[in-house]
């Protein structure tokens, strides 16, 4: 039995990497703030926990989950936040509006791994954080958030140097998703790709394993028939 833990899983990319795997035998564990959204993806391998992933109490009943399975091996950190909306430059962003980005796109990665390291490194597992161009690009309005998206692609990273885990930062590219809605609301992003066709992609970086690093999704090949 393999075990995955994806956080955000009730919508978006999230959603969708969660049915693949659970399609594919993996039992998985996942979590979103509304639980009506997370109510429907509750099936016989994919188990859920209702609540905030920037609240240590729920983090600790996520790591609880995995504790009664008693393994673990994929940690996938995909709940984000854009940060206060409508999205606004830095100057006129309180320090706890920063930290309030911070706290769900940085810090909760950061305990949460934390608290279930101990079965992901005894199943060999695997690392990966959710990132963006925005992490590595300097976008207008987007400070808070693609400085906390290169945090965490350092955190994992670091992960990977100091733990032996696999570790990967994976930049998903845009895709037509209710965040990246509030990110434009007045655009047109219907000719995006749907979040379900970046999952191939995700899946072929699972099953090479490449060395630890950060990765373009598009720029993970996958094979014809895959």
């Amino acid at each position: 039995m393999s075990v995955a833990l994806i956080t955000g899983g009730s919508a978006g990319l999230g959603r969708a990497l969660v049915r693949a795997l659970a399609q594919e035998g993996w039992t998985v564990v996942t979590d979103a703030r509304d639980r009506a959204l997370l109510a429907e993806m509750e099936a016989e391998n994919v188990l859920t926990v209702g609540g905030d992933v920037a609240d240590a109490g729920h983090r600790a009943a996520l790591a609880a989950e995995v504790n009664r399975l008693g393994r673990l091996d994929l940690l996938v950190h995909n709940a984000s936040t854009l940060g206060p909306l409508p999205m606004r430059p830095l100057r006129d962003l309180s320090p706890r509006e920063l930290y309030e980005t911070w706290a769900v796109n940085t810090e909760a990665p950061l305990a949460l791994t934390q608290l279930v390291l101990g079965h992901l490194k005894e199943s060999d597992g695997m690392l990966v954080s959710l990132s963006s161009d925005a992490a590595v690009e300097h976008y207008e309005t987007w400070g808070a958030y693609g400085a906390s998206k290169a945090a965490l692609d350092h955190l994992t990273l670091t992960w990977a140097a100091e733990e032996g885990l696999a570790g990967y930062a994976v930049d998903p590219g845009d895709m037509r998703t209710a965040m990246h809605q509030d990110a434009f609301p007045d655009e047109d992003i219907s000719d995006l790709p749907l979040p379900r066709t970046v999952v191939p992609h995700l899946l072929e970086l699972l099953q090479q394993r490449p060395p630890s690093g950060r990765y373009r999704a598009a720029d993970i090949a996958v094979k014809v028939g895959a």
